[in-house]
Formats: C-alpha cells, sequence, structure tokens
C-alpha cells in the first residue's frame, strides 16, 4: 500500500505535489491546510484522511478533527498536527505517529515508532526544502521516504 503524505500547504497546492501523489492508495494530509481546494485537488487523486492545523480556522478545514486515529494493513497509526502536542507514549500502541507543524522533514525510527513529518509543501519557510512523504506499507512493516521538490 502507498500512502502520500503531505502537511502545511497553506493554501498553496503545489502542482509538483500533486505529480508526487499521484499514484497513491491514499493520502494523509496532517493540517494546516488553508483553502477548501487544496482538499479538493488531493481528493482528486485518492481518498484523502486530513486533520485540522493551526491555521484551518475557516472552510471544509475548519471541521476537520484534531487527530486521526489509523490503522493500516494491521500497523496502528496516530496523525496530529504538532507532535510537541503528542500527549501519550506511543510506545507499544502505534507503529507510527504522523505530524506537520515545523515544516521539517523527519523519517525516524524511536524505538519501534517511526516518527514521520512530511515537512512543508506550501509556502517556503525559512530556508527549509519543500517536501511531501511517501510511507510504503505492506503487513510486514513501514519504509517512510521524504521527497524533495523541484519548485
Amino acid at each position: 500500500m502507498q500512502i502520500g503524505v503531505i502537511a502545511d500547504t497553506h493554501s498553496k497546492m503545489r502542482p509538483e505535489a500533486l505529480e508526487v501523489l499521484k499514484g497513491s492508495d491514499l493520502i494523509l494530509h496532517a493540517g494546516d491546510v488553508g483553502r477548501d481546494e487544496v482538499l479538493e485537488a488531493l481528493e482528486a487523486i485518492a481518498p484523502l484522511i486530513a486533520i485540522r492545523g493551526n491555521i484551518d480556522t475557516t472552510g471544509r478545514a475548519a471541521t476537520l478533527p484534531d487527530v486521526q486515529d489509523l490503522e493500516f494493513l494491521g500497523h496502528p497509526f496516530y496523525m496530529l498536527h504538532d507532535v510537541k502536542t503528542l500527549d501519550i507514549d506511543p510506545q507499544g500502541r502505534y507503529r507510527v505517529v504522523i505530524a506537520g507543524h515545523s515544516h521539517k522533514p523527519r523519517n525516524e525510527w524511536v524505538g519501534d515508532v517511526l516518527y514521520f513529518n512530511p515537512g512543508g509543501a506550501g509556502p517556503r519557510r525559512f530556508t527549509l526544502p519543500i517536501t511531501v512523504g511517501r510511507l510504503d506499507v505492506n503487513e510486514d512493516g513501514v519504509i517512510g521516504e521524504i521527497i524533495e521538490l523541484p519548485v
């Protein structure tokens, strides 16, 4: 199963991001969506599960949940916008914790948990790269990949 992961679009849906996400079985958006057009563009590619970020105060994004508790091929996932607000210990409970907010890509195993932040796909922040992520999920495990966009 191929899961595309995007975050911090801040109303900017880059064609380069859409191109990378094509072919995904599912897309996860880890918050700071912005305008409804972002959700519509992603939904045109694959089924979408999204959460609300701190800028999501209007439109469809304002009605999104703050967190998502998910499972794919037997692996439990937890998605929230800011990993610093994680108020549970995911060890032994979740295989993957997905977050956005920082715009800093992260693909790091801590114990048995993959902490995955696809980075920011919207307007550039400081000198951080523009990135999206991909999770390859099968019964045996999860492999994360960060993809820098050519912008």
